[in-house]
């Protein structure tokens, strides 16, 4: 038997109604393109061939395949759900929410306009202040990355940053504490080939 929706809501401590969720969830799947049902139709006979040589599966899907948007789709649901507002953000860290408008602009915290106005996601602040080191993380991170990629990356336990025997989040580590110039290092390469 599986949990309802809220029980699972409410323990991952988001404040959202199961049919809110759901809208969010619905909304997220609409900015996803269509399925497609047929991924090699989008090349040529030469390319699909190249594509082939190399590895890569253009078969679509089967009927017993998870579709790979869906986590996608349920982290951005998640991503706006615990986002705050503008005048959320203010009242968290104490200030007036002008000052949040301009630390967006500035590139000191992240943000996206959405419907009723700027969203900031959660997890670059604590209870009552901005993650420490944040300003120098996000100078480092490309501007062009969507707000789930740099979401996910700190988020994400990284090899490179260690807190006693395990890999931590970049908020994990600067949290603990950890040299802001590390976690900036590992940023500057979001989006670029491995």
């Amino acid at each position: 038997m599986t949990a309802p929706l809220e029980t699972v809501l409410a323990r991952a401590g988001l404040k959202v109604t199961a049919d809110e969720f759901l809208s969010l969830v619905e909304d997220a799947a609409k900015k996803l393109t269509a399925p497609q049902v047929d991924p090699a139709a989008h090349f040529s006979d030469a390319e699909r061939a190249a594509l082939s040589d190399v590895g890569l599966d253009l078969s679509p899907l089967s009927e017993t395949e998870a579709d790979p948007r869906a986590r996608t789709v349920a982290e951005q649901a998640v991503l706006r759900d615990t986002a705050l507002s503008v005048n959320q953000a203010a009242e968290r860290i104490g200030v007036d929410s002008s000052r949040i408008r301009h630390r967006i602009a500035e590139r000191r915290l992240v943000g996206w306009k959405d419907r009723g106005g700027w969203r900031l996601p959660a997890w670059q602040f604590t209870d009552n202040d901005v993650l420490p080191g944040l300003e120098v993380v996000l100078a480092a991170m490309p501007a062009d990355q969507p707000a789930l990629v740099l979401a996910n990356f700190m988020t994400t336990p990284q090899e490179d940053l260690e807190l006693g025997d395990r890999p931590a989040s970049p908020r994990e580590w600067l949290l603990a504490g950890g040299d802001p110039r590390r976690a900036a290092e590992l940023a500057s390469t979001i989006g670029t080939p491995a």
